[in-house]
């Protein structure tokens, strides 16, 4: 059986995002492999194994596109009110809340924030299928 250990996205400016994934959900730099072209930080926090891992690539010299294909990474929160009045409080920018339905029935209250390179985060509140 698979466990999925971690998600990587590339990023423009790493002190930047490792400041701002700190700030917005509490990840930590667990490891930082620096190689001569391009340095993996990986995050987590003690909710989860599961890490981030952020690509800078030195030589990078313009912010990187998205494209089409890249969707968001989702986290859960015990209080997703409390994290955005939080985010909103420390200058994050999250997007309004919004309570999702499916088949007329409550399926997830949730809002998304971008990251500095412009990656979309799910923040949803606990339950249900999201645990």
């Amino acid at each position: 059986m698979a466990r999925a250990i971690h998600s990587m996205i590339r990023v423009f400016d790493l002190e930047k995002s490792l400041a701002f994934y700190r700030q917005a959900f509490g990840l930590e730099l667990v490891d930082r492999l620096d190689f001569d072209d391009f340095t993996l930080a990986y995050l987590r926090n003690e909710e989860s194994d599961f890490e981030l891992e952020l690509t800078w690539n030195h030589d990078q010299t313009e912010p990187y596109e998205q494209g089409s294909g890249y969707g968001h990474l989702a986290v859960t929160v015990e209080d997703v009110d409390a994290e955005h009045a939080r985010m909103s409080e420390a200058g994050l920018a999250p997007r309004n809340l919004v309570d999702m339905e499916h088949q007329g029935k409550p399926l997830a209250r949730i809002f998304f924030v971008a990251d500095p390179d412009g990656y979309q985060i799910e923040v949803i509140q606990r339950g249900g299928r999201f645990r």
